[in-house]
C-alpha cells in the first residue's frame, strides 16, 4: 500500500501552539527527567501526531505504532541501499528455479510477550488472514503456504513471484494464533492489549502519550533503551519548540535553520535522508473521466520545463531536497539502472521557459493579452491541491505559481482538509495535487511503477483510485511489469529493457510531473543516546514514523555513559 512519507507544520497560530506544547510536555514530562528514576534510558518521540492518539496496536488497521517493535517481520529490508535483508522471525530463505516457491526457516527459541512459543503455525494463520480478509492484505499476498514442521514454511505461487519475496518477507507482519483466532474482524477490530514477539511490550497508554517498555525475553535480547515515550502535540511548530527546549529526543519534521542545527540546537543533529519523489500529480487520462488543460501531455510538458526547482528548493525547503529522474529511479541508489535512453538522466533544476512557452504554441496555444495562454476559448489556468497548514508545500506551490507565470500558465493553490485532499486524489477530482511517491518494500524502483504506474492500481474518476491517483494507463508500461514480476531482480540485463520502457513511456507522459526529491529532516538527541543512523552508515530509514524502520534504531541506541 502506498502511502504519503511526510509530516509537515502544522499552520497553527504560534501562541496556540506553544500553549498547547506547554501543557502536553508539562502533563508528559522531560526527556531528562519522567519521574521513574531510569529517564537516561528513555527515549522520547514525536511523530508529527497533531491530536490525541486513539488506542489501536492492530498493526493492519492502525497507523500509531507497534509494527516492528511490538509485532516483526521475518526479515527488515533496508529500503536505502542495495543490501542483503537482516533477519528477525525468519533466518534463511530461498527461492525455487522459476520463482514459484519460496521457502523460508523460522527462527528457533522466540517466545510471545505472554511466554506463548511461537510456531510455524502463527506465521501460516497470519498468512491466512490476509488470503481471507483482502482489506488487510496490503502486501499483496497471493500464494498458498504450508508448514512441513515448526520451524519451516514453504509458500507456493501460481507464476513466477520474485518480486513478491520481499513484500511476504519484509512487510508482513506476524500475529499471535492463540491470541487473534477469536478476533472478530481482525481487519478492524481495535487491539489495545497488543502480546508481540518484538523488541517491545506497550506499557502505559494515554490520548497524549504512550510508552513502550523493552521485552527482557526478546530473543535479540532486551534494547538498551528502556522506554520510549511518543507524544502528541500542536503540529510540527509545538514539536520544534519541544525540541529546542530539550523535550523531544526524536522527531522528523521541517525546523529553522536546520544546518545550524547543532549551534541552534545544542546536544542535537540532523540528518536528511533523499527518498520520497516529490511530485505534481495531474489527473491525466480522459478515457478514465480526466478533464481540464492538464490532460494534454503538452502542457504538462511545459510545467515540467517551466519550474525553477532550485529556486523552489531555497525558498521551500531551506536547500534540504535534492534533484529527482523523469523516470522516477531514485538517484544515487538506483544509479545503475536509470535508463540511458532518457531524454533527461535528471530534470532540469533551471527553468527553460522559451522551450515551455514552444511546446504550448506547437499544441495550439496562443497567448492572449494577459499574458496566459489560450486554447478554443479556454485560457491555460489550473488549480492545484494541498493540504491546510503544510506550509513548505504552501510556499513550494506559491512559488511555483509564479514561475509558471511567466511561461504563462496560471496556477491556483487550493488548500483543503486532509480528509478532503485525500478523498480529492483518490476519486481523481482534482487537475493538479502536490504530493509524494513514495519506495516499496525493497531498494528497487519496480515497487514505485507497480504502484503509480500499473494500470490495476487506478480507477475511472469517481471511483477509489488505491495508489495511481494520476491515473496513468499506458500497455507497454503494463506489460513490462508483468515481465519484471517474472524476473529474478539479480537478472540485471534481462530486467534493463524492461525498466528502460517504463521509464522512457513515464518521462513522455509526465502524468506525474517530477519536482524534487524530498530530504527528509530527522532531529535527534546525540548528546543524550549514541548508535543512530548516519550519511556513511544509514542501517535505517532515520525517520521516527517510518516503520518498521524505527524499531531497528530503537534497537541499535544506547544511552551515553551505558
Amino acid at each position: 500500500m502506498a502511502m504519503l512519507c511526510r509530516t509537515r507544520a502544522s499552520g497553527l497560530r504560534a501562541s496556540a501552539v506553544l500553549v498547547a506544547a506547554a501543557l502536553v510536555i508539562a502533563a508528559c514530562g522531560s526527556s531528562d527527567d519522567d519521574g521513574s528514576g531510569d529517564a537516561d534510558a528513555t527515549l522520547v518521540a514525536y511523530t508529527g501526531q497533531s491530536s490525541d492518539y486513539q488506542i489501536n496496536f492492530n498493526p493492519y488497521s492502525s497507523s500509531i505504532g507497534g509494527i516492528g517493535t511490538i509485532f516483526e517481520p521475518l526479515f527488515y529490508f533496508n529500503i536505502l541501499r542495495a543490501a542483503e535483508p537482516e533477519p528477525r522471525l525468519a533466518t534463511n530463505y530461498s527461492w525455487n528455479t522459476d520463482g514459484t516457491q519460496l521457502s523460508i526457516t523460522l527462527r528457533e527459541n522466540v517466545a510471545w510477550s505472554d511466554g506463548q512459543k511461537f510456531t510455524a503455525r502463527d506465521v501460516l494463520f497470519t498468512l491466512d488472514l490476509l488470503t481471507r480478509h483482502k482489506e488487510m492484505n496490503g502486501a499483496g499476498f497471493d500464494g498458498h503456504a504450508t508448514a512441513p514442521d515448526e520451524t519451516h514454511v514453504v509458500v507456493t505461487f501460481d507464476r513466477p513471484s520474485f518480486v513478491r519475496g520481499p513484500q511476504v518477507l519484509g512487510r508482513i507482519y506476524i500475529v499471535p494464533e492463540h491470541k487473534w483466532k477469536d478476533i472478530d474482524n481482525p481487519a478492524t477490530d481495535t487491539l489495545s492489549s497488543p502480546v508481540g514477539t518484538g523488541p517491545y511490550t506497550l506499557a502505559e497508554f494515554k490520548p497524549q502519550a504512550f510508552t513502550y517498555a523493552a521485552n527482557p525475553n526478546y530473543w535479540g535480547g532486551a534494547p538498551a533503551v528502556k522506554k520510549v515515550r511518543f507524544l502528541a502535540l500542536s503540529g510540527n511548530q509545538s514539536g520544534e519548540q519541544a525540541l529546542r527546549a530539550r523535550q523531544v529526543d526524536w522527531q522528523s519534521a521541517p525546523v529553522p535553520d536546520v544546518k545550524n542545527i547543532e549551534k541552534n540546537y545544542p546536544g542535537y543533529k540532523a540528518l536528511i535522508t533523499p527518498l520520497n519523489q516529490m511530485v505534481l500529480a495531474t489527473c491525466s487520462n480522459p478515457a478514465l473521466g480526466c478533464a481540464g488543460p492538464q490532460t494534454d501531455p503538452a502542457v504538462r510538458q511545459a510545467i515540467y520545463h517551466g519550474l525553477h526547482r532550485t529556486q523552489t528548493n531555497t525558498l521551500a525547503f531551506e536547500g534540504t531536497s535534492s534533484e529527482i529522474s523523469p523516470g522516477f529511479g531514485l538517484l544515487a541508489r538506483d544509479n545503475a539502472v536509470i535508463s540511458s535512453r532518457l531524454r533527461n538522466r535528471v530534470a532540469p533544476m533551471q527553468p527553460d521557459t522559451a522551450r515551455a512557452r514552444q511546446l504550448l504554441e506547437d499544441a495550439g496555444y496562443r497567448r492572449n493579452g494577459d499574458g496566459v495562454y489560450a486554447k478554443g476559448g479556454s485560457q491555460l489556468s489550473l488549480t492545484v491541491k494541498t493540504v491546510a497548514g503544510w506550509a513548505d508545500y504552501i510556499t513550494a506551490l506559491s512559488t511555483m505559481a509564479q514561475q509558471l507565470k511567466q511561461v504563462g500558465i496560471k496556477l491556483t493553490v487550493e488548500q483543503l482538509s486532509w480528509n478532503e485532499w485525500t478523498s480529492q486524489r483518490q476519486s481523481g477530482r482534482f487537475q493538479l495535487i502536490m504530493d509524494s511517491l513514495n519506495q516499496g518494500p525493497a531498494p528497487d524502483p519496480y515497487y514505485l511503477y507497480s504502484y503509480f504506474f500499473g494500470t490495476q492500481g487506478t480507477a475511472k474518476v469517481g471511483g477509489k483510485a488505491s495508489t495511481n491517483w494520476s491515473r496513468f494507463s499506458d500497455p507497454q508500461v503494463d506489460r513490462a511489469l508483468a515481465a519484471l514480476t517474472t524476473l529474478d531482480p539479480k537478472n540485471t540485463a534481462a530486467r534493463q529493457g524492461h525498466l528502460d520502457t517504463v521509464q522512457t513511456r513515464v518521462e513522455e507522459s509526465m502524468a506525474y510531473i517530477p519536482v524534487l526529491t524530498q530530504g527528509t529532516v530527522t532531529e535527534y538527541h546525540a548528546a543524550k543516546f549514541t548508535g543512530w543512523p548516519t550519511g556513511d552508515a544509514p542501517y535505517a530509514m532515520p525517520a521516527v514514523w517510518q516503520s518498521p524502520d524505527n524499531a531497528e534504531v530503537m534497537k541499535r541506541l544506547k544511552p551515553v555513559g551505558s
